[in-house]
C-alpha cells in the first residue's frame, strides 16, 4: 500500500495543510496513505534533517510505498523581486534503498540526502502561484505513485547542486526540548570525548556544562548530557538533552540551524 509522507512548513492546524491534504487526496491513488509533518516556517535545515531520516531509514521500520515530499520554499535564492511568484525548483531523487524524494531545492531541504540519492529537474511550474505546493506540485507526486516519471527532465549532480549540510550547529528541536545537532558520531570533534567527561557548551550567548553520556538516561534527573541521538541511522547524530526536562529551554529557546561551540577542560 503506497504511503506519503508531507513535511512543509506550514503550522500544525494551519489552513494551508487542510489545502495542501485536500489537493493531495485529490490527486494521488486512493489506496495511499498521508501524514503530515510541520517544521517552522523556512526552515529548511530541519526540513532536510527530518527528510534524511525519513528516507534513509531501515526497510523493516518504514511503510511499503513510501515517498517522501518536502516543501520549504522561502524564496531566498534570489534576493530581488520576483516574477509571477517564482520559487525555488521542485526536484525528483530516488536513495540508494529506492525510496522516492520529491523536495523543493531550497537551503539546506536536500543537504542530509546528497551523497545519498540520485537527483533530476522536474517540469513543474516554478512561477505562476505563490502556493505551488497546493496548486502545481501534487500532479507530479501523484504521477510519481503511480509508476509515471514523464516528469523527470534534466539528471543532476546532487553534489554540485545542493549545499553540504551545516556543521556543528543545531539541526532538529523535538518535543521533549532535546537539540539534535548536525554533529555525527565520526566527526572529529566527538571521537575523543569519552563518558563521563563534563566541557562547556555555548549557543548564542548561553553557556552551560554538560556531561557526555553513552544514552539518553545514564544520567542524573535535571542533568544536562551529551551523547549520540536517536536520528542519524549508521552515523547517528549527537543530541543535547536536559534529563526530565528540556535543553531547548536550557539554552534559552535558540533557532535551529545556531552553531553550537564546545570548550573542553
Amino acid at each position: 500500500m503506497p504511503y506519503l509522507h508531507l513535511i512543509c512548513d506550514y503550522a500544525p492546524g494551519d489552513m494551508a495543510w487542510a489545502e495542501l491534504y485536500s489537493a493531495f487526496t485529490a490527486c494521488v491513488p486512493e489506496t495511499m496513505r498521508i501524514h503530515m509533518s510541520s517544521v517552522a516556517p523556512f526552515d529548511t535545515v530541519a526540513t532536510g534533517f527530518m527528510l534524511a531520516q525519513l528516507a534513509l531509514g531501515s526497510k523493516e521500520l518504514r511503510p511499503e510505498g513510501l515517498i517522501v515530499f518536502a516543501n520549504c520554499a522561502p524564496r531566498k535564492d534570489i534576493k530581488e523581486a520576483r516574477q509571477r511568484n517564482e520559487g525555488e525548483g521542485l526536484l525528483y531523487g530516488i536513495t540508494k534503498d529506492e525510496v522516492p524524494i520529491i523536495a523543493v531545492n531550497s537551503g539546506f531541504s536536500l543537504s542530509f540526502l546528497r551523497g545519498d540519492i540520485k537527483l533530476w529537474s522536474t517540469d513543474a511550474q516554478e512561477h505562476g502561484s505563490q502556493f505551488r505546493s497546493r496548486d502545481y506540485f501534487p500532479r507530479i507526486v501523484a504521477a510519481a505513485a503511480q509508476g509515471d516519471f514523464s516528469f523527470k527532465q534534466h539528471e543532476l549532480d546532487p553534489l554540485a547542486v545542493v549545499p553540504e549540510p551545516p556543521k556543528s550547529c543545531i539541526g532538529y528541536i523535538d518535543s521533549f526540548g532535546n537539540i539534535k545537532t548536525t554533529i555525527r558520531t565520526d566527526d572529529e570533534l566527538v571521537k575523543a570525548l569519552k563518558p563521563g567527561q563534563r566541557l562547556k557548551v555555548r549557543i548564542g550567548n548561553q553557556i552551560r556544562a554538560a556531561t557526555v553520556a553513552t544514552g539518553s538516561f545514564n544520567v542524573l534527573e535535571g542533568e544536562l548530557a551529551f551523547a549520540p541521538g536517536s536520528s542519524g541511522h549508521d552515523r547517528r547524530f549527537w543530541e543535547l538533552f536536559k534529563r526530565g526536562d528540556s535543553a531547548w529551554r536550557e539554552f534559552a529557546q535558540p533557532a535551529t540551524g545556531t552553531k553550537l561551540h564546545f570548550v573542553l577542560p
